[in-house]
């Protein structure tokens, strides 16, 4: 037996089925990323599926964190999304109806007797596999407690031609009768996303490797209810730069941390996580639209990915580069903590063409652009103040005098200005610009100097150097 491996000519529709006990991880999103790229290169449809059967670990705030990561990772589903346990009933009556086929049955096995078989099968050092006495009894238990299991192919095998891994292969022997429904009626996750795909037409399960066992023990399910089968693909996990399982020390977070924590902007991290065990050529930078057009789950490769922070960050500072001024205002603004006027946030604006460059986060940006907003007098960085000791003073006094009587505030005007000090004082130029930056920033690094100056215009400019002209020497 084996499960199908083309698309024929049905539309295709794929899902992504998150279980909400925590945020939105790096490999569910990318899981979520491959899910849409192929049906949106297809033509077809994305849908998502909360599968919150587990009701003592699923929680609101998980899925509400899930939610948002998607919608701001782009990956925008069809639809609304659908909640498994609200689908309980419908599972539930799937499996009282391959009872009715003969395809599963009622198992009264104890909890005693299923405690010895796992002792026996431990002892024989063999996984547990369990063929129930009752597979083929008529039952006649009234009143007792029992579970519905599937009755599993038993002899040959089953194949799956899975679009990542291959042929893949199993005996039968090792497909268990796994339980359909528990003792007090409810529906297990075998049993329950197997309905849940039928039912939602879906006809692609793309999803991590993790699952390629469980897609041998749901066939025989859909095989009983006589529903067409999927296509499988089963993408390899993704593993640290170390090549070890991906954990948290790799940047196993959530996504809302990459956004929050990090200042990774979406559109770098959709790029990252496009290109984690996928690829086009040579191509790293590759747009939304590109995605959808050269996107085919043939061309994902079969060992894992290698998570790398660092190749992230530096693609997170292309994409900063190349962001909207406006767009980054706005997000900085969110970030400096205060509330800014239309003024501020005009000067924040025009800031960033100086700034981004600089910049491989929000946070280095809006780092770099707390000194547009500090207050007057300015606490000097710890790194910052030695620059204003010694000869610094008198430097400043004579910039001060040099640039108040700048007839224009350009960067032109200003450098000249500068310079003509500099070379008064018999110094080079980057012994003024550095008592000057600490004082108009608090800080020893900063854009460019003159940059600066115009950014903050001359008032403000001017009244800053003031300031720390009256620092000790």
């Amino acid at each position: 037996m084996s499960a199908t491996s083309d698309t024929g000519s049905t539309a295709v529709v794929t899902r992504f089925a998150p279980s909400p006990t925590g945020f939105l991880h790096i490999g569910g999103a990318r899981t979520a990323l491959f899910n849409l790229l192929y049906a949106r290169h297809h033509g077809g449809k994305f849908l998502l599926r909360i599968e919150d059967t587990d009701r003592a670990r699923s929680t609101q705030p998980a899925i509400e964190a899930i939610l948002d990561g998607m919608r701001w990772l782009g990956l925008d589903w069809d639809g609304d999304e659908t909640y498994q346990f609200t689908r309980a009933d419908r599972h539930a009556a799937v499996a009282h109806e391959m009872v009715e086929k003969g395809a599963a049955y009622r198992c009264y096995l104890t909890q005693d007797e299923l405690a010895a078989m796992r002792a026996e099968a431990e002892a024989n050092k063999k996984p547990l596999r369990i063929r129930s006495p009752w597979r083929d009894k008529t039952p006649n238990e009234e009143g007792k407690p029992f579970v519905v299991r599937l009755k599993a192919p038993s002899e040959g095998a089953t194949t799956i031609h899975d679009r990542v891994q291959g042929e893949v292969t199993v005996q039968n022997s090792e497909i268990d009768d796994l339980v359909l429904l528990r003792s007090d009626g409810t529906p297990t996750y075998m049993l329950a996303v197997v309905v849940d795909d039928h039912d939602m037409g879906v006809t692609h399960v793309i999803r991590g490797d993790d699952h390629l066992n469980n897609a041998f023990r749901q066939l025989p399910i859909y095989r009983a209810m006589g529903w067409p089968e999927p296509v499988y693909a089963h993408i390899p996990l993704i593993h640290g730069s170390d090549g070890a399982k991906l954990s948290k020390r790799h940047g196993a977070l959530g996504v809302d941390a990459y956004r929050d924590e990090m200042g990774i902007l979406p559109e770098a991290l959709f790029n990252y996580l496009l290109r984690l065990g996928w690829g086009h050529g040579d191509d790293e930078i590759i747009s939304r639209e590109q995605a959808v057009e050269w996107f085919d789950i043939d061309a994902v490769g079969k060992s894992p990915s290698r998570f790398d922070l660092k190749k992230l960050e530096n693609l997170n500072g292309h994409y900063i580069r190349a962001a909207d001024d406006s767009r980054l205002a706005g997000l900085v603004a969110a970030r400096l903590g205060f509330e800014l006027g239309e003024s501020q946030l005009d000067l924040l604006r025009r800031s960033m063409a100086e700034l981004k460059p600089r910049a491989a986060n929000l946070l280095e940006l809006t780092a770099g652009a707390e000194f547009l907003f500090r207050t007057r007098p300015l606490e000097l960085d710890a790194d910052a103040a030695p620059l204003l000791e010694g000869a610094a003073r008198s430097l400043l006094v004579q910039l001060h005098a040099a640039l108040d009587a700048a007839q224009s505030w350009d960067t032109e005007t200003l450098e000249a200005a500068v310079r003509t000090v500099a070379e008064d004082a018999g110094v080079k130029l980057g012994q003024v610009a550095q008592p000057l930056r600490a004082a108009l920033t608090g800080k020893r690094t900063s854009p460019g100097i003159f940059d600066v100056l115009v950014l903050l215009g001359r008032d403000e400019s001017l009244g800053r150097i003031s300031d720390q002209m009256g620092v000790p020497a």
